[in-house]
């Protein structure tokens, strides 16, 4: 007899979801909503991570950052109260400097910026470019949970802004150091 391992449960199918500590909630709610942006941000990480071979840091980066993502999607969808009855899994500042530390090594070889940049240039800096979009989204969306009055560790929302920041001297480096770089032209269709 052969056993099936059912990816669907059906329990969902009224439009509710539970969190980690187990709350039924809303699939709207603001705290699914954030983790939901941080879960579509990882998967825009490895679309990236598909140009990425030719840049062993970017690579190495982008796959720790993978990893890190899914420990701030268990962070958001923990409630920090009431506190869970396990240790519950949650961003730190460590993660938050060692991000600050990879955009000082990579932004220092980047040519300096007079004008704004499109997101073009490389495959990899271009798809770089989209999963910075979607990190200011699920920034954005942590940013609505907090202000919605539910408690969110602080290192989570710091997390998200410097990663974006961090995606973008990526996509940088990706168009040779910014030398590939496409410059904005304002008022170019007129």
């Amino acid at each position: 007899m052969v056993t099936l391992n059912r990816i669907y449960t059906r329990t969902g199918d009224d439009g509710s979801t539970r969190l980690a500590s187990g709350a039924p909630v809303s699939k709207s709610d603001p705290r699914v909503e954030a983790y939901g942006a941080v879960d579509e941000l990882n998967a825009v990480i490895g679309l990236a991570r598909l140009q990425s071979g030719q840049d062993d840091r970017i690579d190495a980066f982008l796959a720790r950052v993978q990893n890190e993502l899914f420990d701030l999607g268990a962070d958001l969808a923990t409630p920090l109260e009431p506190a869970p009855k396990w240790e519950a899994l949650r961003i730190v500042d460590s993660q938050v400097d060692a991000i600050e530390a990879e955009i000082d090594a990579v932004n220092v070889r980047l040519s300096p910026l007079d004008s704004f940049i499109l997101p073009a240039g490389s495959a990899l800096s271009t798809h770089l470019h989209l999963a910075r979009t979607v990190c200011r989204r699920a920034e954005r969306e942590a940013v609505r949970l907090a202000e919605a009055g539910e408690a969110v560790t602080p290192a989570a929302i710091r997390y998200l802004n410097r990663l974006s920041d961090c995606l973008f001297v990526m996509a940088r480096r990706a168009n040779d150091d910014g030398k590939a770089d496409v410059l904005w032209k304002p008022g170019a269709t007129r």
